[in-house]
């Protein structure tokens, strides 16, 4: 790409409650984190992009949170806006940075998101329902967010041989990269097997307590910049190489095949644009609510064959010392699924693994990291392509 986007910088908050924290508090708290950990001219900065505090919960109550951290900051950005695509928009945000810098409408745009997890008792797990449910064919018949998922993890079972146990193996691998994190929710619980997983209170079938992503709050922010710009903040930046967008539906009732959803679309753009092929892939970092999804997403972004993203899992080979790395911080099962910003966390993982700054769980060969997030019920997909060379 044209003056060559990369993100230079970024920090993630640890994940956990913050009761006397509401949403903007929340993104002053990790805007001083990053500001604390990286020394940035903050007349460099003429872009900034920013999602609504209070997005998960879909109450949408600050919309104009660009204007009001522009002002905290003193940033005066030609590019700017807060933007919503819900679990996608981070990516997303990336995307658009990368492709206003190489337009030449910005040199160094931030990326911020923070927020709160709402509720998942009976008044909490509603609202979300109402948020992402058909209020016809699906909110009326008692709809909630497990089981929503649930849906496309039977069908997945029924087509293409998924079993329960090659479920929870995801749970086990990305549990085993969280004990490498020193942030991570889980990483105190230990270390679990797929035993732990179906012994684990039923939620949904097949879903049971450890198939599920743990709620929590945090926040993130990330720099994309010129490459010269980059290169003067950090010795090696993440690269932005490609990357694709695509919305396939609304609720997941609409959704012409509930075994894909619309990352293949996605992930064949960002090859496209990088010039590069699954096989060049030597991390992914892959959104998880639940345990079915890094299973039909390896599938669907070609980086696995079809039918065969649970025997993947099941193998060993996403998890540490496995062949394809996936979910290095411990997904949001292990790491914590930071509300408004949950989106944030495999993309800060990626940028770390490209840059070399993931500490104990580095990746040695991470030259080229594949980071997918989709919003809403798996309905609006970005895939983002990072390397070490432009």
């Amino acid at each position: 790409m044209r003056n060559e986007p990369a993100i230079a910088a970024a920090r993630e908050l640890r994940p956990g409650r913050y009761p006397d924290l509401g949403g903007l508090d929340l993104y002053e708290k990790v805007l001083a984190e990053f500001l604390g950990a990286w020394r940035l001219d903050p007349s460099v900065v003429d872009g900034f992009l920013a999602a609504p505090a209070g997005m998960a919960s879909g109450t949408g109550s600050d919309i104009f949170v660009h204007e009001q951290l522009a002002d905290a900051l003193g940033l005066h950005p030609r590019f700017s806006e807060t933007l919503n695509v819900g679990g996608a928009t981070y990516a997303v945000m990336a995307a658009r940075a990368a492709l206003a810098i190489a337009s030449g409408r910005a040199q160094a745009v931030l990326c911020a998101a923070a927020g709160k997890f709402p509720k998942v008792g009976a008044g909490g797990a509603e609202v979300m329902a109402r948020m992402v449910s058909h209020p016809d064919f699906e909110f009326i018949y008692g709809s909630f967010i497990p089981a929503l998922y649930a849906l496309a993890a039977t069908r997945h079972m029924h087509e293409r041989g998924t079993t329960r146990e090659q479920l929870a193996a995801v749970a086990v691998s990305t549990r085993q990269w969280a004990l490498r994190h020193p942030d991570a929710l889980m990483r105190a619980q230990g270390a679990i097997t797929v035993e732990d997983v179906l012994r684990s209170r039923p939620i949904a079938e097949p879903f049971h307590l450890l198939d599920c992503s743990v709620p929590s709050e945090g926040g993130a922010v990330f720099l994309v910049a010129r490459g010269d710009i980059a290169r003067a903040i950090t010795p090696q930046p993440a690269y932005v190489r490609g990357f694709g967008e695509y919305h396939d539906h609304g609720p997941v009732s609409q959704s012409r095949d509930v075994t894909s959803m619309g990352a293949r679309e996605a992930g064949r753009q960002a090859f496209d644009s990088a010039e590069l092929r699954p096989a060049d892939v030597r991390v992914a970092e892959i959104y998880d609510a639940f345990t079915i999804n890094p299973i039909m997403f390896l599938e669907d972004l070609g980086l696995v064959e079809a039918g065969r993203g649970g025997r993947f899992f099941a193998e060993g080979r996403g998890a540490p010392e496995g062949d394809l790395p996936v979910n290095t911080y411990g997904g949001l099962l292990s790491f914590g699924h930071t509300g408004d910003s949950s989106g944030m966390s495999m993309l800060i993982e990626g940028a770390l693994q490209t840059m070399g700054l993931a500490g104990e769980r580095q990746v040695a060969d991470a030259e080229v990291v594949l980071v997918h997030t989709y919003g809403s019920m798996m309905a609006d997909h970005c895939t983002v392509i990072l390397g070490r060379k432009p």
